[in-house]
């Protein structure tokens, strides 16, 4: 190994340098120690004297290890037992200089983490971590600033410790230390600096700051050098990103240094890698802003399917009363058109917010998406190759059929919408243990920028035109992934291609049997008198008109509790046919369990446009969805338990 020459180290430049490391290893929020071979305190900082509660007189040099462990043994911090056989336990486990970590909870409810590490010949480098506390590192940033401005100014006290242990000491500290002079240069670098950007510590010393962070960052970062070099301190983040695409986020704080002649002599970095807390917290947003859409969207389902409830009746009646003119039929048909699409466009709203009912059941993943296979091929272009990767085993998800093919038909549509020119879709199944089952549908088209790939789940973005798409297509996916207990990854390169990952709770196979089913329901005989509750008169005139178009005599409530009065002065009603969401304290579903417990002869049909908002039991009453024509309505009639 090559030796390394240092020049003569100048004592007054040694203590500056001691102070101002022990100033910044002092703002550190872990507790710091050095305890030599003859385990004897030789370095630590104020974090650990407070964090660990002993009295300030504990912290100076030479301070033997076993004091600290009789005063923790004195005061219960290690459970019952002899004073002395606990304290010798620890020295004895201490005099091995072995890495270790362990955590433990102190009197006082905080949790500390506690990791060592030998240093040769020297003893040991231990750091105590106060993990119940895992946030608010911009505020502490700024604390360490205000503490080290003053510190540096007002500590004169000198340690005598060597230059190559300060180094060890400053590459054991968990921050991204460095400094550069006045001429933008990096004079120290720790070893957490340097690899940050992605150097070795000895290739930053002597290197131009815009040589090491590079042209971009550097523009960036330009303004605060430029203040700090004025004499000013500085706080900021910043992200950098790495050569395999991924982005880190670094809070960071500057501080002058200044000479005898009150000139800024350069400046000491200190910086944090905040990388995870930004995750958490863009990942924290992005989830209450899917929540927000989906509670909106979920509410506005019941009023629209309502309107389309009248929108859709009134047009099929004008069309039943005069089928032979042509003229209103060619006006009416494209209107119920339309208007059933717009009904489409509720049920996938209501899929993004998990309130469209489902019909979960176990399903072998790999059968379906080979059935689904003839059908993908003959949607897609020539040019697109179709790749599959499927167990040879089955594999079963409980989820709904139905709804996991169009998930895989709108992934396979995204993709060839992403590859005009051609490319490959390749479609996977797996195991991930027990619990789920992941399938991922991946391109190799345009890919996303990272903008768009934020907001690609939510409903209605799109990057295509008008006419091209309804930008519903990846939201009703995800709310279909959430709905049935799994969950949708998505992940894009520019240029290079999109994976969609879309995992589903794993289930145990079914046997084919003949199984029976609920049983036949007991329906009303002939064409008794209906009781139809319905609270919007607009939707109530419709259904009445389809109810009476079936032959049923109609009596209507616009109440649960007008319902309720009629139940009791009327014999004859032989149906219930009432809305689920109604305003006035008596809802229908309490409407329904009311009629079951006076009235047990009576049929009940509940109908609703937003299923999600009050739960009802499969088996307890039939629920017909918003909107429904005549021939819906007849066959939930016929099967409505009585």
């Amino acid at each position: 190994m090559t030796s390394l020459s240092f020049p003569p180290v100048d004592m007054a430049d040694n203590v500056a340098r001691l102070d101002l490391m022990q100033a910044g290893l002092d703002m550190v929020n872990q507790g710091f120690t050095i305890i030599d071979a003859d385990l004897r305190l030789v370095a630590w900082n104020r974090s650990f004297i407070e964090m660990l509660e002993f009295p300030p007189e504990f912290g100076r040099f030479g301070m033997p290890f076993d004091a600290f462990m009789r005063y923790n043994a004195e005061r219960g911090e290690y459970g019952p037992g002899p004073i002395e056989e606990l304290v010798a336990e620890r020295v004895n486990a201490a005099r091995s200089f072995s890495p270790h970590y362990f955590e433990r909870i102190r009197p006082n409810g905080r949790i500390i983490a506690v990791r060592g590490e030998p240093v040769p010949g020297r003893g040991f480098v231990t750091l105590y971590t106060d993990v119940t506390e895992q946030r608010n590192i911009e505020h502490l940033i700024r604390e360490q600033n205000s503490e080290l401005e003053r510190r540096v100014r007002e500590r004169t006290e000198a340690l005598t410790r060597s230059e190559e242990r300060l180094r060890l000491i400053t590459d054991a500290v968990p921050a991204l230390i460095a400094y550069f002079d006045h001429g933008r240069i990096y004079r120290f670098a720790n070893r957490g600096y340097a690899e940050w950007f992605g150097r070795r510590k000895e290739d930053v010393a002597g290197r131009e700051v815009e040589e090491v962070v590079g042209d971009r960052l550097y523009a960036e970062l330009k303004p605060h050098l430029d203040a700090v070099l004025a004499g000013r301190s500085v706080s900021y983040e910043y992200s950098l990103r790495r050569g395999d695409g991924s982005v880190h986020h670094a809070a960071s704080t500057l501080v002058p240094e200044f000479g005898a002649d009150g000139k800024v002599l350069g400046a000491y970095v200190l910086s944090a890698d905040v990388t995870e807390q930004k995750n958490t917290q863009a990942a924290l947003l992005q989830a209450r802003k899917m929540e927000a859409v989906g509670q909106l969207a979920g509410g506005l389902a019941h009023d629209f399917n309502n309107m389309l409830t009248v929108v859709i009746g009134n047009l099929a009646a004008l069309r039943d009363k005069r089928p032979e003119d042509g003229t209103v039929t060619d006006c009416l048909d494209p209107a119920l058109t339309a208007a059933r699409r717009g009904v489409e466009l509720i049920r996938r709203l209501l899929t993004f917010a998990r309130q469209q009912p489902l019909e979960p059941q176990p399903v072998d993943v790999g059968r379906l998406i080979g059935e689904l296979l003839p059908l993908l091929r003959r949607s897609l272009p020539e040019n697109i190759v179709v790749l599959t990767r499927l167990p040879e085993a089955p594999l079963w998800a409980l989820t709904d059929a139905h709804q996991l093919e169009n998930a895989l038909l709108n992934f396979a549509f995204n993709a060839r919408d992403a590859m005009p020119g051609g490319g490959t879709l390749s479609i996977a199944a797996r195991a991930r243990g027990e619990e789920s089952i992941d399938i991922t549908v991946t391109d190799t088209g345009c890919g996303m920028s990272a903008p768009v790939l934020a907001r690609a789940l939510e409903p209605f973005f799109t990057t295509k035109s008008y006419a091209d798409g309804s930008g519903l297509g990846l939201s009703m996916v995800y709310g279909f992934a959430r709905q049935s207990g799994g969950d949708l990854r998505l992940s894009s390169v520019p240029g290079e291609g999109t994976e969609a990952a879309l995992s589903l709770p794993r289930c145990a196979p079914v046997a084919e049997s003949g199984a029976e089913g609920m049983g036949s329901l007991p329906a009303v005989a002939g064409h008794g008198l209906v009781l139809l509750v319905e609270d919007a008169a607009e939707v109530r005139r419709v259904v009445r008109m389809q109810l009476i178009a079936l032959g049923y005599p109609v009596i209507e409530a616009s109440s649960g509790a007008e319902a309720m009065a009629l139940l009791e002065q009327l014999e004859d009603i032989a149906l219930v046919v009432s809305d689920l969401v109604m305003p006035g304290g008596v809802d229908g579903l309490t409407l329904a369990r009311r009629v079951r417990e006076i009235r047990p002869g009576v049929g009940v049909l509940l109908m609703s446009g937003y299923a999600g908002r009050v739960d009802v039991p499969a088996d307890e009453f039939p629920l017909l969805a918003k909107p429904f024509n005549g021939e819906e309505l007849a066959a939930a009639l016929a099967g409505c338990r009585s």
